[in-house]
């Protein structure tokens, strides 16, 4: 017969057995059953950890002299529309930043900013530092604007002999052609588009040279009265981007997508959207 001392023994190691029997099942469960439930679960659903995001797009930095309707500061002129897109689909973020224009093309040769959104064509001439980007983004009309003269034929620059104008500094096309006239006409230059404009308001010119489309959108935005803005416009001309050269190999690439969205209908939703509505503006149009 067991004395008491070997009872008692004996519950205490059975008891002893049974908690850790308990505290090894405990630790088992734990550990296992997390495990088990998680390869249970359909491939579908998400994992506890978000999945790496795709890096984020380059940036890509341009300045434009323009104004509404090519470029703006929203980004949503015709020429934003165009380059932020084609950007896009190469993988670039488009930042524009609108600076005068003859610093514009300083910055961008020097690759202070990364190139100019749109310019006329052959710049690389006398800014070696800039390429040009093949598929063309607009044609663009210079017209004259004027409020005394609605009546002026225009017949090329030789036509405005005697007469005095206004224009925008930085704007080489300009500033060419009306170097050939030398001292035969009074030219005085301002920094931005509402100077230009003030030179009419204050009769200190005859005319002044703009581009056609931004001329619109300037006069019907604030509703200026008694312009006229003289047909035929006396340069035609086409306009490109520019990109420095430390990025001259996305130029194909980019080229090569701009000449898509063309294709593809992009680039006319653009115009619809931005220059259609100027096209019928309720300015007057003096054709001669």
């Amino acid at each position: 017969m067991q004395t008491n001392k070997n009872i008692f023994h004996n519950i205490v190691i059975s008891q002893l057995f049974l908690h850790c029997r308990k505290t090894l099942l405990s630790i088992l469960l734990y550990h296992i059953l997390p495990m088990s439930t998680a390869l249970s679960q359909p491939l579908s659903q998400p994992l506890s950890q978000p999945l790496a995001q795709p890096l984020a797009q380059k940036k890509i930095v341009l300045n434009s002299a323009f104004l509404s309707p090519i470029s703006n500061l929203q980004q949503t002129g015709y020429a934003d529309l165009i380059l932020t897109e084609a950007f896009k689909r190469i993988g670039y973020q488009l930042e524009t930043i609108h600076i005068p224009a003859e610093r514009a093309l300083i910055n961008s040769n020097k690759g202070i900013d990364d190139g100019d959104l749109v310019r006329i064509g052959g710049l690389e001439k006398n800014y070696p530092d800039l390429r040009q980007v093949d598929e063309k983004i607009l044609n663009e009309d210079f017209v004259f604007i004027t409020r005394k003269y609605p009546d002026f034929r225009v017949n090329g620059w030789q036509s405005i002999k005697s007469y005095s104008i206004g224009i925008i500094t930085g704007w080489k096309i300009l500033e060419t052609s009306l170097s050939r006239l030398n001292d035969q006409v009074d030219i005085i230059s301002t920094d931005n588009i509402n100077q230009l404009f003030s030179l009419l308001d204050k009769d200190r010119v005859d005319f002044i040279c703009y581009t056609k489309w931004s001329g619109l959108e300037f006069i019907k935005k604030n509703q200026l009265e008694n312009l006229y803005v003289l047909s035929p416009p006396i340069i035609s001309a086409s306009f490109y981007t520019y990109l420095n050269k430390k990025h001259e190999k996305i130029i194909p690439e980019l080229s090569s997508t701009i000449k898509t969205m063309k294709n593809d209908g992009t680039i006319r939703q653009f115009y619809e959207q931005t220059l259609k509505p100027l096209a019928t503006s309720s300015v007057d149009i003096i054709e001669k």
